[in-house]
């Protein structure tokens, strides 16, 4: 793959994971309308590793204070954490949901589904419904605060990232929006809730890879370029995301992506994507 390939997609990647725009959907459709054949698994596998390492690099101070207070040590400093020593457990409830649904429909996932029109519907759909979560939700409550059922709720949404286009930030944050959380607060779970699921996609991606052909080939500039580049980018994308939502929402992300849904829908219709 062309280097300057490898920094497009990653510099894709890393900003619309962690942005409610869906990730697959901008990394299928910028190949499709460029005309590129679709990445190779090391690359894929590359992806995943560095939005995992921007997750796990920018949050890595939390997730110190999440495991010792969910093995009963207290640490860290942060506040909001402080008053809820069962995130740990809430994220490993959270994340049950999606490994559930991975498990049952990932081949129609990579598959049939993978298509501009089922990208285009989910963009639109899922973007009228980030509107009325900014709209309903009150923003009352903090990390201190979320509980069981939050957690399960916002899990249960999360498992529909699986469907392309959908934004597993996009859905996740606005389930947390409907249970009165602040949009900063329901961002940051959203993007804790994504660790384990990102980390079991790259934990598959590298499984499949070592079946196919074994592991030999990863470790070349192609690979190495981006990891490092998606991950740069990530870290950098949840860092000024987090201090947008302090003072603003997340509904001009909506209106993007139904704008955008809308394009893809028509563009699907007058060109066909390539098998």
């Amino acid at each position: 793959m062309p280097i300057a390939q490898v920094i497009v997609l990653a510099v894709v990647q890393g900003l619309t994971e962690f942005l409610p725009v869906s990730s697959t959907a901008h990394l299928y459709l910028s190949s499709w309308l460029l005309g590129w054949k679709p990445e190779a698994l090391d690359f894929d596998i590359a992806l995943h590793i560095g939005t995992l390492l921007a997750v796990l690099i920018y949050f890595f101070p939390d997730w110190i204070q999440i495991a010792g207070q969910g093995l009963g040590i207290r640490i860290g400093h942060d506040e909001q954490l402080k008053h809820n020593h069962m995130m740990l457990w809430l994220l490993a409830i959270g994340s049950i949901p999606v490994g559930v649904a991975g498990l049952a429909f990932n081949k129609q996932a990579e598959g049939a589904w993978r298509n501009p029109y089922v990208m285009g519907t989910m963009l639109v759909a899922v973007g009228v419904v980030m509107w009325f979560a900014e709209r309903s939700g009150r923003g009352l409550r903090d990390l201190g605060s979320l509980n069981a059922p939050d957690s399960v709720v916002i899990g249960l949404s999360q498992a529909l990232a699986i469907v392309p286009g959908t934004s597993r930030s996009g859905i996740t944050i606005s389930t947390g929006l409907f249970r009165d959380l602040s949009a900063e607060a329901a961002a940051k779970f959203s993007f804790l809730l994504s660790t384990p699921a990102i980390a079991a996609a790259a934990g598959k991606a590298v499984y499949d890879m070592h079946k196919q052909s074994g592991l030999s080939g990863l470790l070349n500039a192609t690979f190495l370029i981006g990891v490092a580049v998606s991950a740069l980018t990530g870290c950098l994308v949840i860092a000024l995301f987090l201090q947008y939502l302090r003072r603003g929402g997340i509904r001009p992300f909506a209106y993007y992506r139904i704008i955008f849904g809308i394009i893809v829908l028509a563009l699907a219709i007058i060109r066909r994507p390539a098998g």
